[in-house]
């Protein structure tokens, strides 16, 4: 087992998927009485799934351990550490993102784009706590890498010249990556409050008109809410992506070096 300490000596460099256990997929331990055995692809889906419940904050090895029927050392046969668990849990849910067949040449790489901003999004929404998770290592695992190298094949096929391409990709996941994040954390809070997230903005809509100080802006913004269009949370946040999105799109064409067929 690698100590927290050992661990961040060499942060830049350290990975679960560069350590000593990196392959360690099929090792078992002991199975409890009357349960499955252990294996890392349980282990991760277990902590994915107390992840979703409780949040990163509350999140332990021995809190695991409880739910999985072991020991906490035991899980040390697959880890070393609880940084290398998180980073394998975030790894696991690239995984939920459909990626296109690249390999398809007729294919409209708007098309495409759309489709896999769609599901990157999605990610930062199902697992509020992946986004602050996103920065603090490498992201080399195995779906981390496949999504990475088709975005950037997907704008490698915009017609970008190549010294604008990484620029592209900062341009359009970074919007997402915000846009779901911020999403992400208010569906989870609207969950905590135990209430909808329609609810939820009346409520707080409501105690703002009722404040002298707020309401004189509200009302300049009454117009642009109208025509934003939209029922409930749901649909304002749609109408809100698919526009941004696609003033994106307008703007990798407009400096497009070539027009794709």
């Amino acid at each position: 087992m690698v100590s927290a300490a050992d661990r961040t000596k060499d942060a830049a460099r350290t990975s679960v998927w560069l350590g000593s256990k990196a392959g360690n997929r099929v090792r078992r331990a002991e199975a409890p009485e009357g349960g499955a055995a252990l294996d890392r692809d349980r282990i991760t889906a277990e902590a994915v799934r107390l992840l979703d419940a409780e949040g990163s904050a509350k999140f332990s090895m021995r809190r695991l351990a409880g739910e999985l029927g072991v020991t906490a050392m035991s899980l040390y046969w697959y880890v070393d550490t609880k940084d290398d668990l998180l980073e394998l849990a975030l790894d696991s849910v690239f995984s939920e993102i459909e990626l296109p067949d690249m390999e398809d040449e007729a294919a409209d790489w708007r098309d495409q784009l759309r489709a896999v901003t769609v599901g990157y999004r999605a990610v930062f929404v199902r697992h509020s706590w992946a986004s602050a998770l996103i920065g603090r290592y490498l992201n080399i695992g195995p779906h981390s890498m496949a999504f990475s190298r088709t975005a950037q094949r997907i704008l490698a096929r915009t017609g970008l010249p190549p010294h604008g391409q990484m620029g592209g990709l900062a341009a359009v996941f970074q919007f997402v990556y915000g846009f779901g994040t911020i999403e992400g954390t208010f569906v989870q809070r609207c969950a905590d409050a135990g209430v909808t997230q329609d609810e939820y903005f009346a409520q707080a809509m409501g105690a703002l008109n009722e404040r002298p100080e707020y309401r004189a802006q509200f009302e300049e913004a009454a117009e642009l809410m109208a025509a934003r269009g939209g029922e409930t949370v749901q649909e304002m946040r749609e109408r809100d992506f698919d526009f941004a999105l696609s003033l994106l799109v307008a703007g990798i064409e407009a400096l497009s070096t070539q027009r794709p067929a």
